[in-house]
């Protein structure tokens, strides 16, 4: 089985926690580099939390702690979300493994410039590092076969009436790589709210282990839907659509982000082309949930067995 590389440009948060574990124990990828940023809570927390994870999956995956604030505008977090450290519900053993000694956009750079074939960027938090990297670095674009990214929303918002998280807490990065270049597909909100998590699942995935344990205390401190009425399993899905896009279906068009005032972070696509020549951006419009619930059920239960392996 060919392996995708990818690096994970993340803020765990915990659903965060569930797509690392997934994406560290899938057959298909061969995660490279794990990279942070501010975001569900602060960069320290979230580093914290990237290496806790990966000990946790008895993975030598490399962690490198990134941007701690947006670009131009004022930090704000999740923790209402996601709890004071991002992860709650769960102690995790005691963290061993320490960041690498370079920022996460010098150790992407490094990847990049030394990998044999393109690399997928999954990028399930504000994209903040990724800008930076292709504002320094811009030769390394042609070294990126393509980013996934959970983010932005055609419909309602999450954090504002009409914006999504991780494009709201720094609408200028995500503008930026919107406007890089780099062949992008965007799993917004549009699918990802759609993709919960029932009492079912939760029930089955207590069962798996170490890892079912773990998850399962998260999602008990997690404010993402209800524990009743579902969970929305957002950074899981650009996972999902990475190794398995026959579960979703998109639309090429052209997208851009709002900067400033009441709409700063929405994303505008410009569905039936009518004012641009070239798409920018596929999106995501459609998810299959039974089919998704099944998936990750089943990759959560595939971790569980992997876990330290």
């Amino acid at each position: 089985m060919t392996q995708i590389p990818v690096i994970i440009d993340t803020d765990p948060g915990i659903d965060d926690a569930v797509a690392l574990v997934i994406a560290l124990s899938h057959p298909r990828l061969a995660v490279q580099l794990i990279t942070t940023v501010s975001g569900n809570v602060d960069v320290v927390q979230t580093t914290n939390n990237a290496l806790k994870l990966v000990e946790f999956m008895g993975k030598k995956i490399a962690v490198a702690k990134g941007c701690a604030r947006p670009l131009l505008i004022e930090p704000e977090d999740a923790s209402d979300i996601h709890g004071e450290t991002g992860m709650d519900g769960y102690a995790f053993p005691g963290q061993q493994s320490k960041v690498v000694d370079a920022h996460a956009v010098e150790a992407m750079r490094r990847v990049l410039e030394q990998s044999d074939e393109p690399v997928v960027i999954l990028a399930i938090a504000a994209l903040t590092n990724i800008a930076l990297l292709f504002s320094l670095y811009p030769e390394v674009k042609s070294k990126v076969s393509k980013i996934v990214m959970m983010g932005g929303t055609l419909s309602r918002g999450n954090t504002t009436s009409a914006a999504e998280f991780n494009t709201y807490v720094d609408p200028h990065a995500a503008q930026m790589v919107f406007q890089s270049g780099v062949p992008l597909v965007m799993v917004g909100l549009d699918v990802t709210s759609k993709a919960v998590l029932t009492p079912k699942e939760m029930t089955q995935i207590k069962t798996f282990g170490e890892v079912g344990e773990m998850c399962y205390g998260l999602f008990q401190h997690y404010r993402g839907g209800s524990l009743k009425t579902g969970l929305k399993m957002h950074d899981v899905c650009a996972v999902a659509y990475l190794v398995s896009p026959d579960l979703f279906r998109t639309q090429d068009t052209f997208v851009e982000v709002a900067l400033e005032g009441p709409a700063a972070g929405v994303t505008v696509a410009d569905l039936k082309m009518a004012y641009h020549s070239v798409t920018n951006c596929a999106v995501c419009l459609e998810i299959d949930v039974p089919l998704f619930q099944n998936w990750l059920v089943e990759h959560l239960a595939l971790a569980g067995e992997k876990q330290y392996g």
